[in-house]
């Protein structure tokens, strides 16, 4: 089945901070990355996101001058500036491991840069002074690296990296090291030095809770190939293909065949005999060109369901409606805000349903239980599991 990515397709103005154009980097026999088209706007905070392997960090060490592209440009403020050294672009990288010199204090530390680049030291200090204000750190300016904490060292790797001014600020998965709690806080710290500086951020995460929560605009991507580009809320709410749906949140995917699509409704049964109804014949991903794809009776899709849209209530006879089915709570998890059950429908298909907590007496593991859901809740996607984009042209 012909599928296809996302394409940034809005033509530059001639502001556009970063510009990558028909980037593609192989190493040896293997493509990491496939051309690759992406504009990234000025004081943006723009994530990368997808598994282990699918790109992410490679693009952005392109951009840092770290690897160079095996084809294409990388362009700021419309410079291409793919020959220039690293330490010659007016960017500056925050990495997973922050790097911090033992040996110096965390003004020294701080200064570093500026001292190579041979700033007046009236200027150096003053800088180091706004930056570390910048990061609520002013009392540890004559501390040593080890004297901080996992998040204090990153505010410092932070300040070290914007008291040079940079017009692209990359972070590296900067806070894979920190425990849940300080991960929660340096997003909050991010998005506030984000806030106060003209500064893009280009955000390098595997982690979908933290882009959600953190990005004007996400870019999604697998097996060096961008599957979508968008607002995170859009993103969620209507992804483009498979992989998108299922990497962002969680999501329940349902193997059915469809078999009418009268007045502009989509019905489909599975093979436990649930019945689902879809407001839409469009089939996700649209075809190579960007056409919509209709569905035709006969065809083996899969129909996705987020587990929040699932209502959950215990039986009371047999379920025969459209968009629903009855089943088993195997368990269930209190997440503090939601509920959630792991419920088995039929022979053995496992379904997940978030319900709010407020008010509601969890039901125990074995109770009879109807789910059901509205047919708006349901995206309908090529039966294929590696439901991607293709790797030639589909940036």
């Amino acid at each position: 089945m012909t599928t296809t990515a996302a394409t940034e397709t809005t033509p530059s103005t001639g502001l556009d901070h970063l510009e990558i154009r028909g980037v593609k980097k192989v190493f040896g026999e293997n493509t990491a990355i496939e051309r690759l088209d992406l504009t990234v706007h000025k004081g943006e905070f723009l994530s990368l996101l997808g598994p282990s392997g699918c790109g992410k960090t490679t693009l952005l060490r392109m951009i840092a001058g770290f690897e160079a592209p095996t084809d294409g440009e990388i362009l700021l403020a419309g410079k291409d500036i793919v020959s220039l050294p690293p330490h010659r672009r007016p960017v500056n990288t925050v990495f997973q491991s922050y790097l911090l010199f033992p040996h110096m204090n965390i003004a020294d530390n701080i200064a570093y840069g500026l001292k190579q680049a041979k700033v007046p030291k009236p200027e150096i200090a003053q800088r180091v002074r706004e930056v570390l204000a910048l990061v609520q750190m002013e009392d540890f300016a004559g501390r040593r690296p080890e004297q901080l904490s996992g998040g204090q060292q990153q505010r410092i790797a932070l300040a070290r990296a914007l008291v040079n001014r940079p017009q692209v600020l990359l972070l590296d998965e900067p806070m894979s090291a920190l425990d849940r709690k300080l991960r929660e806080e340096m997003q909050l710290e991010l998005k506030r030095l984000h806030t106060k500086l003209d500064t893009t951020f280009v955000f390098v995460t595997h982690d979908q809770d933290e882009a959600l929560a953190m990005s004007d605009r996400i870019v999604v991507m697998y097996d060096g190939v961008i599957q979508q580009i968008g607002g995170g809320e859009d993103i969620y709410a209507n992804p483009h293909n498979g992989f998108v749906a299922g990497f962002i949140g969680k999501q329940n995917f349902i193997t059915a065949e469809v078999t009418s699509t009268d007045s502009g409704i989509a019905r489909m049964r599975t093979a436990n005999s649930t019945v689902l109804e879809a407001p839409s014949l469009d089939l996700r991903p649209a075809t190579a060109a960007g056409q919509p794809r209709q569905l035709q009776v006969g065809d083996r899709v899969r129909a996705a369901i987020r587990p929040e849209r699932m209502r959950v209530a215990r039986a009371t006879a047999d379920t025969t409606a459209a968009n629903s089915a009855r089943g088993t709570v195997m368990s269930y998890s209190f997440l503090g805000d939601v509920i959630q059950y792991m419920i088995v429908v039929g022979d053995n298909d496992e379904i997940l349903a978030r319900v709010p907590a407020a008010g509601t007496q969890p039901l125990a593991a074995g109770t009879e239980v109807e789910l059901s859901w509205e047919a708006d809740a349901v995206d309908v996607f090529g039966s294929e599991t590696g439901d991607v984009g293709p790797r030639e042209g589909g940036a």
